[in-house]
């Protein structure tokens, strides 16, 4: 396995041409290729700006593509977010687990979105681990967990019940 990785990635960075890295760069390294149009293309991926963890990990996702700008990151708690625009994809949706939008206009949700949204970013590694068959079942599980509690984990519970959340102001 490790070969095959060293093959595409020497493929990727050094211009190898041989009829192995050909046959295994498309394998391995799908995600890293992208269609370029005049149109938006970018991933979007819909995310709880009221939430303490998930705005950690959206500025840092921000970071790591600076100057790519192939993800849009579109905050739900915002009082002008209409999920019509966003393949008919709820407030309430939104809210009870991760929802990405990929290139191709094709909704993600739970661990899927993350392996979109980090692949997007220069993480595809970190998606396709996460995806990865031996591995998949735990990143479920673990993810519903967070999913379920994260609004009372982040002190926002019961203001969340119903309608849109409030930062709670102390």
């Amino acid at each position: 396995m490790f070969a095959k990785v060293g093959m595409c990635l020497a493929r990727l960075h050094a211009g190898v041409t041989s009829r192995a890295a050909l046959r295994v760069a498309p394998q391995l390294c799908r995600h890293q290729h992208r269609t370029f149009s005049s149109e938006s293309t970018a991933v979007k991926v819909l995310y709880d700006g009221l939430c303490p963890i998930c705005v950690t990990e959206i500025r840092f996702l921000q970071f790591l593509q600076r100057k790519q700008q192939k993800v849009d990151f579109i905050d739900i708690s915002l009082p002008g977010y209409e999920g019509g625009k966003y393949k008919d994809i709820s407030y309430e949706m939104a809210m009870e687990e991760m929802h990405v939008i990929d290139e191709k206009n094709e909704v993600h949700r739970g661990i899927p979105a993350f392996a979109v949204m980090y692949g997007a970013v220069g993480l595809g590694w970190l998606g396709r681990f996460m995806m990865w068959s031996p591995v998949r079942p735990f990143m479920d599980k673990s993810y519903a967990i967070f999913a379920r509690n994260r609004l009372k984990w982040t002190g926002r519970g019961e203001e969340c019940t119903t309608g849109r959340c409030e930062k709670k102001s102390h």
